[in-house]
């Protein structure tokens, strides 16, 4: 059985999400220790515990350590089965993380999946839901990815969460490697910003904001959709705001975004979407510094050599690189220091059903 340190790299909950997800589509028995060793409250969590549950239900997996605050878990896969699903994290934690873990599993399962995920959709430290859906799923589909739908039903904020989101995902039989190196000239920017049981103008602020600095710094002009409710018509639980922007380019996309929190003006909010926005796309890489991340496990099972390169070369990135690569048999290079523009090559290992 293979072993996975916990404490490796960034020492959380992303080794758990990768390894699982990987050991899950692989049908390898994998046992991780020191998990999350690295965090104020190690051990697992709601949000990882989901993470576990979910998976051992779609491959009927064999389980031990799966309780709040494990720090060592022992999980044995077996068969992958579609269908549909509904996970409750039952706080605030995120929903894009456990899409995280549940997408490269459901791509090789035996029929097609939807899922419903109820927790966050827009939380610190993960993906807001609209980079997953207008930045990640689109590039993942350019290796046959089948994400047919990913519909937010309500949006969930910290600290109340509730949010839910339904995925529908259609199988394949073999994920194709691809070439991300440039990412040409700029197309058009696009974003969405929203207010939830906010007034209006919160969301209105964070857009002018964004396109503001955006119109400033790459002389054109941005589509930003504002999404807001009425008070007494706002079927969501809890207060939040936050704004996410993407540039479509020749031969990628790259995003930015921000949340709203208590204190933070909206107009502050806005202009560090932005800015991460026109940051990465400064680096001339492809990719900006969250999606060089999410990549990795999928060109990890393509079939075929990958090309990337990145805006920065974040610590999550560093991690999957290594644990990826341990856990798959594929093999990753990389060229770049911390912090810094990179480049991958990978070598996938052509997994197939």
């Amino acid at each position: 059985m293979m072993v996975i340190d916990g404490s490796f790299g960034e020492g959380g909950g992303q080794i758990l999400r990768t390894t699982l997800a990987l050991a899950t589509a692989l049908q390898k028995p994998v046992k991780i220790i020191n998990i999350r060793a690295k965090r104020s409250n190690p051990g697992l969590q709601p949000q990882h515990l989901t993470v576990v549950r979910a998976l051992a239900e779609i491959s009927d997996a064999e389980i031990d350590g799966a309780f709040k605050g494990s720090r060592t878990l022992v999980f044995k896969p077996r068969d992958l089965k579609g269908g549909n699903y509904v996970f409750n994290i039952g706080t605030a934690g995120s929903i894009s993380l456990v899409l995280q873990a549940l997408l490269p599993v459901l791509s090789f399962a035996d029929r097609p999946s939807t899922v419903e995920i109820i927790g966050g959709t827009d939380v610190p430290w993960s993906p807001p839901i609209d980079y997953i859906k207008h930045v990640m799923i689109p590039l993942l589909s350019r290796l046959g990815v089948k994400v047919l739908e990913i519909k937010v039903i309500r949006r969930g904020h910290y600290p109340r969460g509730g949010g839910r989101v339904r995925v529908a995902i259609t199988p394949v039989k073999v994920l194709n490697a691809i070439n991300l190196t440039n990412f040409g000239k700029i197309i058009e920017v696009r974003g969405i910003s929203h207010a939830v049981k906010l007034p209006c103008h919160v969301a209105k602020r964070q857009a002018r904001a964004a396109s503001e600095f955006i119109r400033e710094r790459l002389k054109i002009e941005p589509t930003i959709d504002i999404e807001c409710y009425e008070p007494s018509k706002d079927p969501h639980l809890g207060p939040g705001s936050g704004i996410v922007v993407w540039a479509k380019g020749e031969h990628s996309i790259m995003g930015g975004d921000s949340l709203g929190a208590k204190g933070k003006r909206a107009e502050i909010v806005g202009k560090e979407a932005a800015m991460k926005l026109v940051e990465d796309l400064s680096s001339n890489t492809a990719l900006d510094r969250h999606m060089s991340d999410n990549i990795i496990p999928y060109l990890a099972l393509a079939r075929g050599t990958s090309r990337i390169t990145g805006a920065k070369l974040t610590l999550h990135t560093y991690t999957n690189i290594h644990v990826v690569s341990k856990i798959s048999g594929a093999e990753i290079n990389y060229e770049g220091d911390l912090n810094k523009p990179f480049k991958v090559v990978v070598k996938g290992i052509g997994l197939s059903y």
